[in-house]
């Protein structure tokens, strides 16, 4: 659920394994987003997940999934069927929610699919609208360290 209020959207790809089976954003173990937002408005993991939630909204940060909808063994975006996949409607979702000014792809395939899907439209209708691509939080992405991709999600976040 997307509050009126919501200033951010946090944008992942699609849900990992363990995600879908916890019905969690962000359930693996080793992935970096509840730390970095424990660190970035107080949603640590140690909550239970709806106040994780709730703290999130109270920062106007939302979450969603650039797809709806798509094919892939495992959980790595890079087993993604291009094929397959259905991608959300991001332009009806923030002409709904017209305060989202900045757009948070986390990873690059979140980002590419952003683009690859709603680019044009987004800078045509919603030209106000920012969309930053941010060092995924996945353990996958080891190319960062969680300090980095602290700083490059604090620094996001706070511009918001």
């Amino acid at each position: 659920m997307i509050r009126d209020d919501a200033r951010v959207l946090i944008l992942g790809s699609m849900p990992g394994v363990a995600s879908l089976a916890a019905g969690q954003y962000y359930a693996h173990p080793r992935n970096q987003f509840w730390p970095i937002m424990g660190q970035l408005c107080g949603a640590q993991h140690a909550l239970p997940y709806a106040a994780r939630l709730a703290r999130l909204q109270q920062h106007g940060i939302a979450l969603w999934d650039a797809l709806a909808a798509c094919v892939r063994r495992g959980s790595l975006d890079a087993a993604i069927d291009p094929a397959s996949a259905v991608a959300n409607d991001l332009p009806a979702l923030l002409h709904r929610h017209r305060g989202i000014a900045l757009v948070c792809c986390n990873g690059a395939t979140a980002h590419r699919i952003l683009l690859r899907h709603h680019g044009a439209e987004l800078a045509a209708s919603l030209p106000w609208v920012r969309c930053l691509r941010l060092p995924s939080t996945s353990p996958a992405n080891a190319g960062a360290s969680p300090a980095e991709k602290l700083s490059a999600w604090r620094a996001a976040i706070s511009r918001a």
